[in-house]
Parts: structure tokens; sequence; C-alpha cells
């Protein structure tokens, strides 16, 4: 069904969840404004045509200047907004004023935009993550709800905290509804910054036949970024009243299970990981939070997922488009 009556405002729209969004809202039909503060949108052309790419309104933005947001969304006559700018943990690590300002002030601008639009808002979506929890010992006795005690051991996740805490004030004060998700690993095409970019990496490792180590080991939860883009454009369209901050789960494996399903796929894959190292966070999420807001959340199984992604991954390489430096890094 068309969305033609719908305008889309991303933020952080060149990141690899970005570049997934704009790809299925375009498909969907809907009027899609593409915010970042780069001009060049390496990863979107990754998985979008050139038709696709020219459907796109691109706009630069600097989500921590408040009076260009505000602007922004308001002469694009913005409905609907997922907001997907952030620094991710190196970067808050290297500098925690700049990813302070990117990941709160950020999301603090934002909300503002969306208060003074009103109810030309129909829906807002934002991304958490994963590193709002704490360490997986915290969390014993089964799947860790929405509401599980957050404890972040980062400067990162502190502030992915901040924004939930953000988001629930501005819904109580000011009426502003959101629904945060909270994605452990990501998974596909254009997905190659940080430690948790070693599943995708892996992938494009055994199709362009080059040996590689995943740095972690243990059990993890693996999200493909078609689905991810789809979670969140569907939990901007929901309608949902309130302040929610949701899990993800959808496949559940240890890394071991990933690397023998992908050595299925590929029976030549050179593949290892590093023993002993899994990462600081649950694993073992409860997403029926999510699931009360959408009903039926995507989901493609692993196997397909990996087939998709090898096959997306195979046609860049035969054509010279993607850069293989990535599984050096």
């Amino acid at each position: 069904m068309p969305h033609s009556d719908e305008t889309f405002l991303i933020t952080g729209s060149f990141g690899c969840i970005g570049a997934w969004v704009l790809r299925t809202l375009v498909r969907d039909g809907a009027r899609v404004v593409a915010t970042d503060l780069s001009d060049d949108p390496v990863r979107p052309a990754l998985v979008m045509s050139e038709e696709e790419l020219a459907a796109v309104e691109f706009r630069q933005l600097d989500v921590t200047d408040r009076d260009a947001v505000v602007r922004m969304v308001a002469e694009t006559g913005t409905t609907h907004v997922i907001h997907l700018a952030g620094l991710q943990v190196p970067f808050c690590r290297a500098n925690p004023t700049l990813g302070a300002m990117v990941n709160v002030v950020g999301t603090v601008n934002i909300c503002e935009a969306v208060k003074e639009a009103g109810d030309r808002i129909r829906g807002f979506s934002y991304a958490s993550s994963q590193a709002v929890f704490g360490v997986p010992e915290l969390y014993a006795g089964g799947p860790v709800p929405d509401s599980a005690r957050l404890v972040p051991d980062t400067l990162y996740g502190v502030y992915k905290q901040a924004n939930e805490g953000t988001l629930r004030v501005y819904w109580e004060e000011y009426g502003v509804s959101s629904v945060g998700l909270r994605p452990y690993i990501v998974y596909g095409v254009a997905r190659d910054q940080g430690m948790t970019s070693d599943i995708a990496k892996a992938i494009l490792a055994a199709v362009a036949e080059r040996p590689y180590t995943l740095r972690f080991d243990g059990p993890v939860a693996l999200q493909l970024a078609a689905d991810t883009a789809r979670i969140f454009i569907a939990c901007a369209r929901s309608g949902h009243r309130g302040a929610a901050a949701c899990n993800l789960r959808n496949d559940v494996v240890t890394v071991q299970e990933f690397v023998t399903e992908l050595r299925r796929q590929f029976p030549s894959a050179d593949l290892s990981w590093t023993d002993n190292s899994p990462l600081p966070f649950p694993h073992d999420m409860d997403a029926s939070g999510l699931r009360s807001i959408l009903g039926t959340v995507p989901h493609t199984p692993l196997p397909q997922g990996i087939a998709d992604t090898a096959a997306h991954f195979g046609a860049l390489l035969a054509d010279s488009r993607i850069d293989l430096g990535q599984l050096d890094g």
C-alpha cells in the first residue's frame, strides 16, 4: 500500500540501519527526508539503486543545533521521525563531550522539534541500545524484560539511558509519544563499524574467500538490518501512546552456531573466533513489549538472513562496489 501522505525525517540516515530505512521507505512510497552530517551517502548506495537514491531528499543536519533541527522538521512538513543519529562506543570513549552533545543533546533537540510540531507528528521512533544494560550476570533467571534494571558501564550506554529518561519526561510533561528500540547485533550489508560488525564482516569474508576471525564468542542476539529497519518504521507508524523502550530479540545463537551455519552455506569458509571473549551484555531478551506494540515483529530466520546478505555482498563484489579493507580493521 502506498504511503504518499507520509513524510519521514530520518537522522543518522547514512549509517547501516539508516540506509535500510531509506530503502524500505522509498519502496513503500513515502516521502523521505534523509539527514546526516555527511553529504556522501556511501552506505545507502550499497543497498539502493540510483533511481531509489534519486527519490530521497538528502539534507545536511547537525542534530546538536536545536534551531536547525526544529526548522528542518517544520519546513519539511514532517509527519514521522526516526532518530538514528549517534556516536558509537569507541567515539564516545575518545571524545566524551562530543558523544554527549550528539547522543544526548541531539536527542533533546529532536524531542523539542517533535513537541513544537504538535499533532502533525504521527509517530516517532529512536535508537536506544542494548548497552543500557549491565553485565549478563546481573540478569539471571530468564529473558530480560524491558523494565529490567539499567546499569550501563560505558559512556555510550549512559547516554542512551539518559535518552530513554528524556523521552519518558517528554511524554509525561508534553505528551510526546515515542518508541525506543534496543538492538544488540545488527548484521547485513552496510554494517561495517564497531566490534559487533564482525558478524556481517564474517559473511563478507566467506563470500570473498578471505580468512576472518571474529573478536568475540558466546551467545548473542542477532537482528538482520532489513528487519531492524522495518521494525523502526513499524514503530513510527504504530500510533503508540506513551514512552516505550523495547528490547529486540529475533535470533539468539552462539557465535559458534552462527559460524556453523555460515560454513554450511560456504563450506570452504576460513572462519574462527576468539575463545572466552563473550560480549558484556545479556543476550536472552524478552521482546513481549515490542510485540504488544507491533503484533508481529519482522524476523528473517538466520539461515535466510545469511543467504540474503551473502547474495547481496556477492553482487557488490562482482561490481567492485565494496571495500574489502574493512576486513582488516
